[in-house]
């Protein structure tokens, strides 16, 4: 890996971080709207803001993509939406924990679905990266497991989260990033406004909900897509996956910080675990002396 090639990977992971660090922040504002208004509402509404804010701003852009990358941003932007409701779903029917859980085996899924869909030979350092990443989650989710109808459809969106990053991995383009995301958001926006039909959605019910949604829906929405996308554009889906997994991290440490719920040993280890998953993932590369097949970008 050249230096700048190494330059770009370190803001590409730090970005992610920062993504997740955002997402981990929403526990509580995600919590409480849909205590207040339809999973499906809460979620046209949200990306119907991000949308809006991103065609204001990228709306030149979307002109320099070609008919083939406008066809990628709508695939990508579907998978997406789909994944969202489902997991918003899943929410409903499982406890928060499990969820949590059950979504974040997209770890799992994306080197899997990297090594079926694009045939990528992944080093044993991201499989190692993996188990610990596995590890730490479930030190940090789970009090028992079982495979109820919530955890299955929460599954089938840890997989659809999965197939985003893989598909994100190949497609994504420094250049292009900013117009991508738009179209993805563009969909996402779409997908979950038809889940609303046919009443339409419903707003939300007060001026503090009203500030939670346009947070989310910039910072946690709009902001993150945007990092995602270029972001993915400089690492692999495998390392980006493993990254995004410190997003459980950063809501328990938000839930003890703001939440007043209790620091256990169970959060510190599963922390550790996560963290350290990262670091082997992080140090690979280097010690390499080159770019790792996994990083390659491939044309699907």
């Amino acid at each position: 890996m050249s230096p700048p090639q190494a330059r770009a990977a370190t803001l590409a992971t730090l970005g992610l971080v920062a993504v997740t660090t955002i997402w981990g922040s929403t526990f509580f504002l995600i919590k409480d709207l849909v205590g207040r208004m339809p999973v499906a509402d809460f979620l046209s509404v949200r990306f119907l803001i991000a949308a809006a804010s991103m065609l204001v701003l990228f709306h030149r852009a979307l002109r320099q993509l070609s008919r083939r990358e406008w066809t990628q941003g709508i695939a990508l932007g579907l998978v997406y939406g789909v994944a969202q409701l489902l997991q918003t779903s899943g929410l409903e029917h499982t406890s928060a924990s499990i969820s949590g859980f059950a979504t974040g085996m997209y770890v799992v899924f994306t080197p899997l679905l990297g090594t079926v869909l694009l045939r990528q030979r992944l080093p044993s350092a991201t499989w190692i990266a993996v188990l610990l990443a596995v590890g730490g989650l479930a030190l940090l989710a789970l009090r028992g497991f079982s495979l109820g109808y919530g955890v299955w459809i929460t599954l089938a969106s840890a997989l659809l989260y999965a197939l985003h990053i893989v598909g994100l991995g190949a497609w994504s383009r420094p250049g292009h990033a900013f117009a991508l995301s738009t179209v993805q958001m563009l969909m996402i926006a779409v997908v979950c406004l038809l889940a609303t039909l046919p009443h339409g959605p419903a707003l939300p019910p007060d001026a503090k909900a009203w500030a939670a949604m346009v947070y989310m829906a910039l910072a946690a929405g709009a902001g993150a897509m945007l990092v995602q996308t270029w972001a993915q554009a400089h690492i692999s889906a495998a390392r980006a996956a493993i990254v995004m997994t410190t997003e459980p991290v950063f809501a328990a440490g938000f839930a003890v910080a703001l939440g007043g719920e209790a620091l256990t040993w169970r959060m510190v280890a599963g922390g550790v675990l996560v963290l350290a998953a990262m670091y082997v993932v992080e140090l690979a590369p280097r010690r390499g002396g080159g770019m790792p097949a996994e990083a390659v970008h491939h044309e699907v």
